[in-house]
């Protein structure tokens, strides 16, 4: 395993394509996929890193395959209609108001905050501003102008 940052950030650079699908092979104890030698330089160097340092924690494995499990329930045609704007489900919206950090947890159809469901993004923001605020601009989704 190498020992620094360093060494992991340069492992295989400069490599010949024969090197790098012979370490792939080691590594991931799978053929190569035919991709560019940017993108194996690059996924090589992050496997070295998660053998080194430890992967994706617990929590964050669970969470990935429960947004998987609820995306692949849908209707392939409801996948694609999926309003462009909102984010995932699952995402944390992190937003920080006169010195108190808030986070806001998208879900399915709503928003979570403080263990509160809430209808919409302006919902939250009114409860923790106190005052009226479109959501999306509150929580840095949007400027000011409507431009995204």
């Amino acid at each position: 395993m190498p020992a620094t940052d360093r060494e992991v950030d340069e492992e295989g650079r400069g490599d010949p394509a024969s090197v790098l699908k012979a370490r792939w092979r080691e590594l991931f104890d799978t053929e190569p996929p035919a991709y560019n030698r940017r993108f194996l330089e690059s996924r090589l160097a992050y496997r070295i890193q998660e053998l080194a340092y430890g992967g994706l924690s617990r929590e964050t494995l669970e969470r990935l395959q429960a947004m998987a499990k609820q995306y692949a329930s849908r209707d392939p045609a409801e996948r694609k209609a999926r309003p462009m704007l909102r984010p995932v489900a699952g995402t944390r919206l992190i937003r920080e108001w006169r010195g108190v950090e808030h986070c806001v947890t998208v879900r399915g159809e709503d928003f979570e905050y403080q263990g509160r469901p809430y209808k919409s993004l302006s919902s939250v923001a009114r409860q923790i501003a106190g005052t009226k605020w479109n959501g999306w601009v509150f929580f840095g989704l949007k400027n000011q102008q409507g431009r995204k």
